[in-house]
C-alpha cells in the first residue's frame, strides 16, 4: 500500500464509497433481473397457456 500521507482519509473514503456505490449496483441489476425474469414466465405462460 502507497503513502498517501495526509490524503489517506480522503483517498480511503473514496474508494469505500466506489465500493458501496457499486454494490448497491450490482444489487439492484440482480433484483431488478428477478423481476424482469418473472414478468417473462408469466408472459410465457399466457403464450402457451
Amino acid at each position: 500500500m502507497p503513502d498517501l500521507g495526509k490524503y489517506a482519509v480522503e483517498v480511503g473514503l473514496a474508494y469505500g464509497l466506489s465500493g458501496v456505490l457499486i454494490l448497491g449496483l450490482v444489487a439492484l441489476s440482480v433484483l431488478r433481473a428477478g423481476r424482469v425474469r418473472r414478468q417473462l414466465e408469466r408472459v410465457e405462460a399466457r403464450r402457451h397457456g
